[in-house]
């Protein structure tokens, strides 16, 4: 980092992943700071700086050697340890040097990051927050690949919950032979594909092969609306079913039919008497839709949510994207799988390829689409315009 682009980030002030110190602070509030960093999305600590009037301070070779020192000790005190990297970088003010340390707070690979008092801290905006609720954390630990939501067994759910003739039309198709054939039990074989773990339903399990999964997640519906004009605000509606209950397969069908049936149908050249094509590309719906039921975060009690506008679609699954992937990434087709055995069972039940290549092929198909991620929501959101009525 060169002296100008230290002046650009100081002049911008405090933000999540900027933070300003005088001096070297308490062991224990440097902890609190690294572990917030780490747990969120990395940052940078300036040391030399007046949080308050962002005033360049400096600080002597002296307190840079012993800041440095301490640092590292701190770092490597921290459950599990983090990795920083420091610099110093000299900005010149009336003649004279001013020393700042720069500290960088990498995003964490092993989240969550506990201080040396076992506290897990997050930043939340310019500050940071003590978490305490035990979602939250299993959610960090979701972010670093060490728990998977769709894994989890369900509270208060048996074998008797899976619908057999369901799950057996699977494995049929994966294998191209029955669990029998292969030499399983009806309860090992829902072992072996991860439905049934310590003799509960895991949430996959109950998505995909659930008899009524809503009874145990009523959170995990699509709720949908067509609205009159272009407001969410708006209290008038063209169509505003009941939500979409089901499984996976079920709730896909349902959106799909929901889309399709509330969306145009327009004239592209076809014969007089054709129906005509979808106003929107219906496989870009396909693969929007299929992606916020799959890779949507379900430490989230919250539904997905399809909205039809006078102006555009909005499909908004819940969850921010996993372990910071960008729009422009996904947009290329990298991928980052967050529910593997929700893209395992997808791949044979739906029209998904599970390659990462669904919103890539969406873009193809329409290109004036667009993807927000919207990381203080929480949510990610598919916005896709209509054409005006003529």
């Amino acid at each position: 980092m060169d002296a100008t682009e230290l002046l650009d980030i100081i002049q911008d002030g405090e933000v999540g992943r900027v933070q300003f110190k005088e001096t070297l602070p308490q062991a224990e509030s440097m902890c609190r700071e690294i572990v917030a960093m780490s747990n969120s999305i990395g940052g940078i600590i300036l040391l030399g700086i007046k949080d308050k009037s962002n005033d360049i301070i400096g600080l002597s070779p002296e307190q840079i050697e012993y800041a440095d020192r301490k640092i590292a000790e701190y770092a490597d005190s921290l459950k599990p340890t983090v990795y920083v990297a420091t610099e110093v970088v000299k900005i010149m003010e009336s003649g004279a040097p001013k020393r700042v340390l720069v500290v960088h707070v990498p995003e964490g690979i092993n989240k969550p990051y506990k201080t040396p008092q076992g506290e897990i801290y997050i930043k939340q905006g310019s500050n940071k927050r003590l978490m305490t609720e035990n979602s939250e954390i299993m959610r960090l630990f979701q972010q670093s690949g060490n728990l998977t939501a769709d894994e989890m067994p369900v509270y208060d759910t048996t074998i008797e919950d899976i619908n057999e003739q369901c799950f057996s039309e699977y494995f049929q198709k994966e294998f191209k032979e029955s669990f029998q054939a292969k030499g399983l039990t009806y309860e090992k074989a829902l072992r072996a594909k991860k439905v049934l773990a310590d003799g509960r339903v895991t949430l996959a399990g109950l998505l995909f092969f659930g008899k009524t999964p809503q009874n145990s997640k009523p959170a995990f519906t699509i709720k949908a609306v067509s609205f009159f004009g272009n407001d969410l605000a708006e209290t008038m509606y063209r169509s505003k079913p009941e939500d979409f209950k089901g499984t996976v397969p079920m709730l896909f069908k349902q959106g799909m039919d929901f889309l399709k049936s509330n969306l145009r149908h327009v004239q592209r050249g076809q014969n007089f008497n054709s129906i005509g094509i979808l106003e929107i590309s219906e496989t870009a719906l396909i693969e929007v839709l299929q992606n916020a039921m799959i890779h949507r975060d379900y430490f989230k009690n919250a539904p997905v949510r399809l909205f039809i506008f006078d102006d555009r679609v909005e499909i908004i699954s819940p969850g921010k994207l996993p372990n910071g992937l960008t729009v422009e990434e996904i947009k290329y087709g990298n991928a980052v799988i967050r529910n593997n055995q929700m893209a395992m069972f997808s791949s044979y039940l739906l029209p998904y390829s599970g390659l990462g290549s669904g919103l890539k092929r969406a873009v193809k198909e329409q290109p004036n689409i667009e993807f927000i991620n919207d990381e203080n929501g929480e949510q990610f959101i598919v916005k896709i315009p209509r054409e005006p009525m003529t």
